[in-house]
Formats: C-alpha cells, structure tokens, sequence
C-alpha cells in the first residue's frame, strides 16, 4: 500500500492570488503543486487572446507563477500539474521551457492536448450532440472555441514518464488531482472508488480559498485574525479517501462546514458525471480530523457515461449597458419616465435591438438616512450583432435626457462610446472514443484513450439516520440564521446549494425547501425549471435552476452574471423557524 499523496492548490480561477505557489510550495509539506485556471467564461478570455496574440491562449500568471517556484519544485521533487495551457498547451509548455533556460534549470515537461475540437473535423462531422434542454449547437461558423473535457489519464502518462511539469488543455476541474492520485497509487482505470473519491477531493480544493473560508456563509463565526486564508491540499489515500487541510499557521480554516460548502459548488445532481468515473455525492462522509483537518471517505463511483462534455464559446455580439439613479418617492415612477424619455431621445427603438433588458433594482430605504439609500437603480442592457447600434448612440441619449427627465437625475454608468463584445455559452456532448489525449513529452507524442473500461455498479447510498422534524413555537429569522448556502453559474443555469450542521435542523429543512417554497423565496425564478436534489449525508439540498443565466455568464444580463450571491440572497429571506433550532451548537 502506498502512502497518501499531498496534492496542493495554488490558483483557482485565472486570476487568483499571485504569490499562492510560492506559499504552497515553501509553506509546508506538498508532493505536487496544481491548480485550477480554466472555466467557461475563461476560454472565451483566452480566445479573445489569442486573436491578438496567436499562439498566446493561455495563462500567462501561471508561467509567472512557475518563475518563482520551479527551482525548489525540482530540488525538493514536487510535481507540477496545471491546466493553465487553456487553448495552447503547447504555448505555455514553450513558455515555461524558456523561463527554466533562463533560470539554468532543465526540467522534463510534458503537454497534453486533443481536447481542442476546432482544429478536427468532428464539429464538421455531425459528431457532436447538443445537450436536452440546452440552447442548441447553434451555427458552427460563430464558434470561437469548442474543447472537449478531458479526463486524468494523459495526466497520467506524462508522470509515469518522468514528468517534472505537465501542462494540460481543456480537463476537468479536478482531474489535476485525480491525475497524480492515480499516477501514484498506481491504479486501474476501473478503480471506481479509488478514482472517485480523488474526484471528490479534486472538486473541494480547485477553487482555492473556497474550500478553506472563502465565500463561506458562517464567516463571522472564523478567527479573521489574519483575512489572508491560505490555500487547500489533499492528502489523498491509496483507497480514494482523502484529508483536506492548509499550511499551519495561515488564515482561514478547514471544518466540516467549509468543505461542505465546497462540495455543493457548481453541482447537478448527487451522480457526479466526468470522464473517468462518476462520484456519487451521495456516499460522501466527513468526519473532524484534527484543527483544520477534515477526512473524506466512503465515496463510491460508478463507470463514467460514454460521453464527453464539451464546452463552446461563440461571439453573441454587442452590448452596452446603461444605470440611472432613482432617489426618494415615486421609484417606479420615476423608472417609467426615465426609460419613456431615454427612447425618445434614442434614434433607434427597442424593437431595433436583438434583446433588450430592462430593470428596476430596489435598492432604497424606507426613511433612508443618507443619499444612498435613499437611492434605486433602473438598469437597460441592449445587446445586438451589429457593434454600432449599441455604441455612442446610446450613451449621447442618456446625456441628452440630463436636463428633461427625472427630479434627481443622474446617471451611474453613461455607458462606453462603443458596445462591449459578448460571448454565448454552448454545451454540447461526443463520443469519448472519438476524443483521445495526446501526450507530448521527449519528442514524442502518445495517444492514450479516453474511453473508460465497460462494466456495471450497482450502489445504493448508506442509510443516514432521520431526526424528528421540529414542531415547536416558530421564530421569525432571517433563513441565514441557521443554513449555508454556495451558488454559482452552470453554463446558463445557476446552482444553490443549501447546508445545515445539525441532524434536526436537516429534518427541518428538508421537508421546508422545496422548489415551491424556493421560488415563493426568489420570485426571480419563477417561471423556471428547478430541480431539487437531496443529499441527506451532508445534510444539504441542492437546486439547479435551468436558464436563470441565459446563454451563459459572458452574455447574462444579470447584475449578478455568475449567481454567486444568489445563496446570500436566500440566507436574506425571513421565515418562520422552529424556536429549538435557535442557539444549537453543531453536533
């Protein structure tokens, strides 16, 4: 048996903290440094990127990153895995390869690719399938990207050919972890447990921070000593189950409640689908395993679906977005006169547009103490193909209702002199069979498959004991008061995961939260298809609310684009709660 592997965070998204290799790698003990840069509004950052600067599609913070780490990586034999190559790999693997000459180090780097479908015929082929109840394939000739979600076996022959630092494509989001997990422990590819428990691992420590105090809704319960939280690791075991943790002596912490959160992040339902395996969230166990320690185990997998996911970004076309101030009495009035005034002025009218999204956001006080409260917001998004109508037109009508419009008149955004691009987001599926990696390492390149072994699981998930439901005297509270919430954008739906920490609020929650009561909560969502799954060992609900984003984050016309507050928004909401479940430490 082999021991467990220390797999550690250094990035999230692209964008996050700088100086977190640095702090990964001379902060305590690791065996390989990873991250997360890739996500669906990303690839259209990179393809954006790459237009200007051929070649350049991928993250250049990581190759910085890798400046400052890569000599004590080799000294001490950490591995790095990163899918900072984005949409050129083999760019960033050209880039790191030169810092290392500048710095005299020669380490063997490894690129995967074959996640890149705009490069092959199969879009041209019919090969791809669009997703039931997605927005469609759309027109090939818009797309800006097309990657196919890869899984951790690429990944997994680099090291085992000897792989200092392996540079990925498009993979999922935890495959950075699985990969080394399998790599080390030497399993097959069949090894469903031990796959999906590193999956799950993989899924709590990709976003960084989150899974150690970031955007956790009991944050006021933390030490804020030190508001810089160190980043996650993964001690991942032979047989899957893992230990979360962070270096000793960062902010932040490491509980059952953050790594709950996490869990519930930007998920469907409790059958976890990927490419290698799919994790069943349902069999998951947490248990306290020291200060800032918390063990995962139990998680069973199940053979993954003969399909891979495919994420595509195209142009959508223009927007432009426009804020004016509402102060005082008659909001809506003063909303209608100034929306009546800005057409007017406007020499093209709503119907000119290819979509038009028009807001009331009620910001204002009763009785407000200051201007600012006092004050709301009418918001008006345009979005159109052709640039010129969402540009200086606008923005000139706004300015010329100054004078003749609203008492109070000003604006918040006058809009840019030119329309901003957008992007839509497309979800598709191919046949795993047709999408293999290719491993370039020592001049070579080696084709590994990406379809996973055949076979059936059965599993049914452990029984979990039921509390009797709270009857007692009810106690008007804000919802927040005892759940925890972590939304977040899937394409153009948005996840909300709900927790509690204690068996009788479970009960309670459970038989209250149902997709009726959620959308009585958020009136926003009415209208929409909301699933609502149940995930009793982790004591969490979670709802999936279908098109709340439109065609994706870079084209919603949301304030709020990705969802992220949308649990915050929730945890707001009065209710009645059962007066027992009030002052109830954690069990």
């Amino acid at each position: 048996m082999t021991d467990p592997i220390r797999i550690a965070n250094c990035s999230g998204f692209y964008g996050d903290r700088l100086s977190a290799a640095r702090e990964m790698v001379e902060g305590g003990p690791i065996d390989v440094l990873t991250g997360d840069w890739l996500a669906e509004l990303t690839m259209l950052i990179l393809a954006r990127s790459r237009l200007s600067r051929p070649g350049g599609g991928y993250a250049r913070t990581f190759v910085k990153q890798m400046e400052q780490v890569m000599g004590t990586c080799l000294d001490r034999g950490i591995k790095v895995v990163s899918n900072a190559g984005g949409l050129d790999p083999d760019g960033c693997a050209a880039a790191v390869s030169e810092v290392a000459s500048r710095l005299g180090l020669d380490p063997k780097i490894a690129w995967v690719n074959g996640d890149d479908l705009m490069s092959g015929d199969l879009i041209a082929s019919g090969a791809l399938q669009a997703v039931a109840g997605g927005p469609g394939l759309g027109d090939p000739s818009r797309y800006l990207t097309a990657n196919a979600y890869l899984g951790c076996w690429g990944i997994v022959e680099a090291l085992d050919r000897g792989a200092d630092i392996v540079i990925t494509g498009r993979v999922t989001d935890a495959a950075v972890v699985c990969g080394p997990a399998a790599w080390h422990h030497g399993w097959e590819r069949d090894a469903w447990d031990a796959l999906a428990g590193a999956v799950v691992a993989g899924h709590v420590i990709e976003c960084s921070a989150q899974a150690t105090g970031g955007n956790y809704s009991f944050f006021t319960e933390m030490d804020l000593t030190n508001p810089r939280f160190g980043f996650p690791w993964a001690e991942v075991g032979s047989d899957g189950s893992s230990v979360i943790g962070k270096h000793e002596g960062t902010g932040g912490e490491v509980s059952i409640g953050t790594v709950t959160s996490q869990l519930l992040y930007e998920i469907g339902s409790p059958r976890y689908l990927g490419p290698d395996v799919s994790a069943r969230f349902d069999t998951i166990s947490l248990e306290e395993a020291g200060p800032d320690r918390v063990r995962i185990s139990g998680v069973r997998g199940e053979p993954p679906p003969p399909t891979l996911k495919v994420g595509i970004s195209e142009l959508g076309g223009y927007r432009n977005t426009l804020a004016v101030a509402l102060t005082g009495l008659d909001i809506e009035e003063k909303a209608a006169l100034a929306e009546a005034a800005f057409w007017d002025a406007c020499p093209l009218g709503p119907e000119d547009f290819a979509e038009v999204s028009s807001q009331v956001i009620r910001t204002d006080a009763l009785d407000p103490s200051s201007n600012e409260e006092a004050t709301a917001v009418w918001r008006l998004t345009v979005k159109d193909p052709d640039e010129g109508k969402v540009g200086r037109a606008l923005s000139g009508a706004m300015v010329e209702t100054a004078l003749a419009s609203i008492p109070g008149m000003y604006s918040l955004s006058g809009g840019p002199s030119a329309g901003e691009p957008y992007g839509v987001f497309r979800p598709a599926l191919v046949s795993s069979e047709l999408v293999p990696h290719s491993v370039h390492i020592d001049d070579q390149v080696i084709e590994v498959p990406s379809k996973a072994p055949g076979g059936e699981v059965s599993i049914d998930p452990p029984p979990v004991a039921r509390a009797a439901t709270p009857v007692d005297g009810l106690v008007e509270l804000p919802l927040g008061t005892v759940i925890g919430t972590r939304s977040g954008d899937k394409g153009g739906d948005a996840n909300l995961g709900v927790f509690v920490r204690s068996d009788a609020a479970w009960a309670w929650i459970d038989g209250f939260l149902s997709t009726e009561k959620l959308t009585e909560l958020l009136p926003e969502i009415d209208g929409l298809t909301v699933d609502r799954h149940s995930l009793p060992n982790l004591r969490a609900l979670n709802f999936v609310i279908q098109g709340l984003l439109g065609e994706g984050v870079a084209a919603s016309t949301r304030q709020d684009a990705q969802a992220k507050s949308l649990g915050e928004w929730l945890r707001a909401r009065v209710v009645g709660i059962p007066g027992s479940l009030l002052d109830r430490s954690d069990p």
